[in-house]
């Protein structure tokens, strides 16, 4: 057995309270799903993850990966497990049914995903990039593309990757070199990538690259662009996949953390040109690709939330059973009966509950896009996606920083494993798109071009819970002050941006990143004092958990008199404007 927990009874708590996941399953025509099938998805997930995934987290960050003769050679032991994640079904948990897949809602494999991201991070990127791979192919490929890939990538036969980064081009995807020579029936790719997530390995038997490639007449910029499906092995005349394409790892990047998911470099076409197959149409591939990023974004905000958890979860029992105090009668108390350990132990604790309420909200959206009044639902997906994606992976930071302090020095030292969490995380709000990236997408795309109307609504929806919590009277007095206040903050930020952009064109870039912690701040706080509310609710009707109710009431209080707060401090940076930001010649920094 691990170390490693699954917070099953809060996901349940977000997923029947605030998600209202029965609703959401009725009004998709999912009538045999409901929150019982749910809550025991999630109690079989808890056992693969605590008693098979989590123990190998460790063995990951040790032994890492290396590149061999064959290619690269995961973790030992990684094989056997993705074996048994394979033959339970997992990968096919929210793929459409006509694929082979469980066709549950996107929420219910958020709530599931964060069971594999926290029990071992390393390993769970492998299935997050198939998921992804799956959703683009699914809605831009061909039939034939989604007959021959589809099935397999969706029982976890195949696993899929995402080729975008260049040595040229980063986060600049108008600079891809990558060539498509049209072959016949095929394309033949030359180029490389680099940062390639599990671009290599020997657990599956094929592995379906998802590379961006100019055609030889593709315009310059972004627009030239087209996506291909790259295969490592590509099928013989009997039909099997067993003929090794011209595509290959050439090199492992040596990281801080996630040792135990290669970071590949890939080479494509150094000898006859890697066979590839055209996604959809010529020049929109990185419109199609955006559709595995989008699901890749929310995915790693997640993890952001599941490294924390489990940080949180490494740094509690010590705190109980650390003795560093000592009573008048000699006698010796362990840490967690200081004040400021409290601190620290609650801004975790209530840091991943705000977190997990907005993933799983945010998740839940996705789902109802697809049904009534779908153009608003995908509104807030559009909205809520940079915000799940850059707050969450940058709150992984201070929580997982927490958790080193909470073991003070010990902490430090890497045999505790508190040190293991804080170097995964601190590649989340790096990869998928910096934070940086997410709230420029944020103020621009979701605001600025939509002259805020999508903020606007979400704005609304959170005076209504504000409304609720100040008819709740003295006993949320707390957390409806607080999230007034937050509340303001964010109609004035709102209405800062409007009003000034415009004439300062510095100005979106230099408060973007405070401009999108601010709504996630404030996004926390609204989906935790609906947490009170329901809460209280239940406690007053004799159900739920007591002791669970009552706790979920002193963690909402504690975010609103803690961390709802610094949405002014936010804001006051915000109206700060880029003065400063752009004052300095280059030659003064």
């Amino acid at each position: 057995m691990s170390d490693y927990i699954h917070p099953y009874r809060d996901a349940e708590f977000v997923l029947n309270e605030l998600v209202e996941l029965d609703r959401l399953c009725a009004d998709a025509g999912l009538s045999d799903v409901n929150g019982e099938l749910v809550s025991a998805i999630l109690a079989e997930a808890g056992k693969l993850g605590s008693e098979v995934l989590a123990p190998l987290n460790r063995t990951g960050d040790t032994l890492g990966v290396r590149l061999g003769e064959s290619g690269v050679e995961e973790t030992p032991g990684f094989a056997d497990v993705y074996r048994q994640f394979q033959e339970g079904g997992w990968p096919s948990l929210t793929a459409a049914e006509a694929f082979g897949g469980q066709g549950l809602p996107n929420v219910v494999g958020t709530a599931v995903n964060e069971i594999w991201h926290s029990a071992n991070l390393a390993f769970a990127l492998c299935p997050m990039l198939t998921q992804g791979a799956i959703e683009s192919i699914a809605h831009h490929g061909s039939d034939m593309l989604k007959g021959s890939y589809l099935p397999r990538l969706v029982s976890g036969e195949w696993t899929g990757t995402m080729n975008l980064t260049e040595p040229d081009a980063g986060s600049d995807l108008a600079a891809v070199k990558t060539k498509a020579v049209p072959q016949g029936d095929h394309y033949l790719i030359t180029g490389q990538k680099i940062f390639i997530t599990w671009g290599d390995h020997q657990m599956t038997e094929n592995i379906a690259h998802l590379v961006l490639a100019r055609l030889p007449d593709a315009p310059f910029g972004v627009k030239g662009i087209s996506l291909f499906i790259v295969p490592k092995f590509l099928p013989d005349r009997e039909g099997r996949f067993t003929v090794r394409n011209d595509v290959a790892c050439v090199s492992l990047e040596h990281k801080l953390g996630i040792h135990g998911s290669p970071t590949c470099v890939m080479s494509f076409g150094d000898k006859e040109g890697a066979v590839g197959y055209l996604v959809g149409e010529p020049h929109k591939g990185l419109a199609y690709m955006f559709t595995m990023m989008n699901h890749a974004r929310q995915a790693v905000g997640l993890q952001g939330l599941s490294v924390a958890e489990r940080a949180y979860q490494q740094a509690l029992p010590y705190a109980k059973e650390r003795l560093q105090g000592t009573n008048k009668d000699g006698s010796r108390f362990s840490i967690i009966k200081f004040p400021d350990v409290r601190r620290m132990l609650l801004q975790m604790k209530a840091s991943n509950e705000a977190m997990r309420a907005l993933a799983l909200v945010a998740a839940a959206e996705t789902d109802r896009a697809h049904g009534a009044d779908a153009a608003r639902h995908q509104g807030r997906v559009e909205l809520l996606t940079p915000i799940v994606k850059g707050w969450l992976t940058e709150l992984a930071q201070e929580v997982t920083a927490l958790g080193i302090q909470i073991h003070g020095g010990m902490g430090f030292i890497e045999e505790t494993g508190a040190a293991q969490h804080y170097r995964d995380a601190r590649i989340l709000t790096i990869y998928e798109g910096t934070t940086g990236i997410q709230a420029l997408d944020l103020v621009g795309r979701k605001t600025l071009a939509n002259q805020g109307a999508l903020l606007a609504d979400l704005l609304e929806e959170i005076g209504e819970t504000l409304q609720q919590l100040e008819a709740g009277g003295e006993r949320f007095a707390v957390q409806a002050n607080a999230l007034r206040n937050a509340l303001e903050a964010g109609r004035e930020a709102r209405r800062f941006l409007l009003d000034n952009a415009a004439r300062d064109p510095s100005l979106a870039g230099s408060v973007s990143v405070d401009f999108l912690l601010l709504f996630g701040y404030l996004s926390g706080g609204w989906l935790l004092g609906k947490s009170a509310l329901r809460a209280q609710a239940l406690l007053n009707a004799g159900g739920g958990d007591a002791r669970f109710l009552n706790a979920k009431l002193v963690t909402s209080r504690f975010y609103a008199e803690h961390l709802l707060p610094r949405t002014g401090a936010l804001l006051a940076a915000i109206k700060a404007g880029s003065a400063s930001i752009m004052a300095l010649d280059e030659d003064q920094f």
